[in-house]
């Protein structure tokens, strides 16, 4: 069985093909204009590296930044918008919640940056009444049609349809879809009911705006991929992968692309705690660092954690959708130096991405990157990248750096480039704090997992910010985030409003709460069976989000085995009880809980990716993956002369002494002085303080 994963980054496309000839890796430049292109051509490359025809391949995973892309750089579709009379600006006001309380220059993302703007949101009559979601005023059917003609006038082919309280009654919204498809037959339409069948209409309604802004887009690149790789005759299943680290059907994410706004980060942090299992290190920070921005995620014991859905914004706009816990920032290989109006240096977070690219790339790029920076130090070799198939120039990168930074700084050009490395790694440690030290994680208990194919040049340094207790490299740095999407499950995840004080229910309420499960159940079913995963490999799992009367938000609790009575319902009290302790450290045990969501979630195990284990050192001399020496300066500012070796000639056992760089393919490893590499049992490389 041959499978492919591929991730799409600002930078490169990243492939791995498992297959009965072993285990692949594969890295092409990503091709911004259509990404497909560069899927394509990294698909039709592996397999030639692997000796197969790409007919044998059974599977793609994809990772993908397409709908991510489109909401950082604002140019998704021209949204229409149908909602409640008295509430067409829901999606202006938002909560009173700000970015910034006290300052009265602040940006509101939701209002400078709308995802539908107010002309172009028409309310209509129509009232759906809590808590029974009986219909107290009825839709008017010629207000919905005059909006399509309206739209249909605007050239506006993307509507979005959100009613105050559909969430209890989804009547109104599937009859204003019926109206809108015959008006338009060929609009995207999105129903706040399909994406976040939740209370809360602000979140409710910015969540299906957010499907209707990225999913024309969205869907056009999924259905051209799966076309395109039909076309060079790769008739395998096409999966995507998921925010919340599973992977679903293209048809699945082109209808609800809001599942895969963090899809290409999402694999990283899934490959990054495979590969800290494999080391026997189950508390790992990864750090995927590419081209264009730097991902953090905290995985403690092993577990990937999930986020909040109060925390869940792209953007800044909320999306109520299930995603890792993982922090971005603009920080990565491209990331370009530069010195601001007021003389301030700044690293990021614009990047110069894969076309112009760093200057060392000699395609049109002058300004300096971080990239540029580690050329200079002779941290990149400039005739190694990529394993020579990349030609890098030198004398480009220490010409950007001389004129845009040590020139004007009045500093030599070996100190600039060290202030390049210095501010993105501070960049990045600040990162990684607000993703532990902020949530109450101990970082000195972690190991730090640097990977993309800029992350291992970085990893010491960020450890010693951290005062993490030591560094982990992946097998294949550059490619982890593509291995991770070969160890993840099939998942969908379906929700339903149920809002019952738990300790006060009586029979009717019961009734509803299993009725709702039972519903939700069937509907993840389908979805699983549409797949064509058998019954007996089907799991699912509903859960209950409860709070405390009054609270503002609510944490995710066990449902009992079997249907909810007054018999069982301290099941899911104590489990609340016990996560908000567990969140909060506290927990108020006499306390009235409230319910107010079921979420079924269905997945379906696929096989995973088995990395093999490398062969024992036999005690020879480390010399024979000697490559060349080379002058390095590190970040002390001692320049110093530093072996290269080929890191695949490396064996299980084998120690490095720092100062050292370990070479391949798809990423470069910087062992500083006073440290020393060990090679792991599957080639992975744990790097530490020399004693510790």
């Amino acid at each position: 069985m041959a499978r492919i994963g591929v991730d799409v980054g600002g930078t490169n496309t990243d492939l791995v093909l498992e297959c009965g000839q072993g285990v692949f890796y594969h890295k092409v430049p990503t091709t911004l204009k259509n990404q497909s292109i560069g899927v394509v051509e990294g698909v039709r490359g592996i397999c030639r590296k692997a000796g197969i025809d790409p007919a044998e391949v059974e599977m793609i995973v994809h990772g993908t930044t397409t709908a991510t892309n489109i909401t950082i750089e604002h140019n998704g579709s021209e949204c229409g918008m149908i909602t409640t009379h008295g509430f067409r600006d829901i999606l202006h006001i938002g909560r009173h919640k700000r970015p910034c309380n006290f300052s009265l220059h602040f940006d509101v993302p939701w209002q400078s940056q709308p995802l539908v703007k107010r002309r172009n949101r028409i309310a209509v009559r129509e009232r759906i009444l809590p808590p029974t979601g009986e219909i107290a005023e009825p839709l008017d059917e010629q207000a919905v049609r005059d909006a399509c003609a309206l739209f249909r006038k605007r050239g506006i082919g993307s509507v979005v349809i959100g009613f105050m309280f559909a969430f209890l009654n989804d009547a109104h919204e599937r009859r204003a879809k019926e109206i809108v498809l015959e008006e338009m037959p060929d609009a995207y339409v999105t129903l706040s009911s399909e994406v976040a069948n939740v209370m809360r209409e602000y979140e409710r309604f910015s969540t299906a705006a957010m499907n209707s802004y990225v999913g024309p887009k969205t869907a056009r690149y999924l259905r051209d991929l799966d076309a395109r790789l039909r076309e060079a005759g790769v008739t395998s299943k096409l999966r995507i992968m998921q925010s919340n680290g599973g992977v679903s059907t293209v048809d699945a994410c082109a209808r609800r692309p809001i599942r895969i706004l963090m899809s290409g980060p999402a694999g990283g942090v899934i490959g990054g705690a495979s590969e800290g299992e494999m080391a026997g290190t189950p508390n790992i920070i990864t750090v995927d660092i590419g081209g264009t921005s730097a991902d953090v995620s905290t995985i403690p014991g092993g577990a990937v954690k999930i986020m909040n859905p109060r925390d869940t914004y792209v953007s800044g706009h909320p999306v109520l959708t299930p995603m890792i816990d993982l922090v971005t920032i603009g920080a990565g290989g491209g990331s370009v130096a530069h010195i601001d109006e007021a003389g301030a240096f700044h690293v990021g977070p614009r990047s110069a991405g894969s076309e112009p690219g760093p200057a060392c790339y000699g395609r049109g790029g002058t300004e300096p990157t971080v990239t540029d920076a580690q050329i200079v130090l002779g941290r990149l070799d400039p005739d190694m990248a990529l394993g020579g198939d990349l030609k890098l120039d030198p004398a480009l990168s220490f010409k950007a750096v001389e004129e845009r930074i040590a020139r004007p700084l009045g500093m030599s050009v070996k100190d600039a480039a060290l202030g390049i490395i210095r501010i993105v790694n501070n960049n990045m440690a600040l990162a990684i704090r607000s993703n532990s030290v902020a949530r109450g994680i101990d970082p000195r208990e972690f190991s730090i997992m640097p990977f993309g194919g800029a992350g291992p040049l970085h990893g010491v340094a960020l450890a010693e910010a951290m005062s993490a207790r030591d560094v982990i490299v992946p097998v294949a740095p550059g490619i982890t985030a593509a291995v991770g999407l070969l160890k993840t499950d099939l998942q969908y995840e379906h929700t339903e409003a149920v809002i019952v004080e738990l300790m006060k229910a009586g029979p009717a309420e019961f009734q509803r709460i299993n009725t709702a499960v039972a519903n939700l159940r069937a509907a993840v079913q389908a979805e699983l069976d549409g797949d064509g995963i058998p019954r007996a490999q089907q799991e699912i799992t509903v859960l209950a989000e409860c709070r405390y009367h009054g609270q503002g938000f609510e944490l995710r609790a066990t449902m009992p085995e079997g249907p909810v009575g007054a018999e069982n319902r301290h099941v899911i009290t104590d489990s609340f009880h016990d996560q908000h302790q567990q969140d909060y450290g506290y927990s108020y045990r006499d306390a009235e809980v409230e319910l107010i969501t079921l979420r079924a979630i269905g997945s379906a195990s696929v096989p995973r990716i088995e990395i093999p284990k490398i062969a024992p050192t036999d005690g020879s001399s480390i010399d024979r993956a000697l490559m060349f020496v080379r002058p390095t300066t590190f970040d002390d500012g001692r320049t110093l002369e530093t072996p290269r070796y080929d890191r695949g000639r490396l064996m299980a056992g084998d120690q490095v002494p720092g100062p050292a760089i370990l070479h391949q393919h798809n990423a470069t490893t910087l062992v500083p002085p006073g440290y020393v590499a060990e090679t792991l049992d599957y080639g992975n490389t744990r790097i530490r303080p020399i004693g510790a």
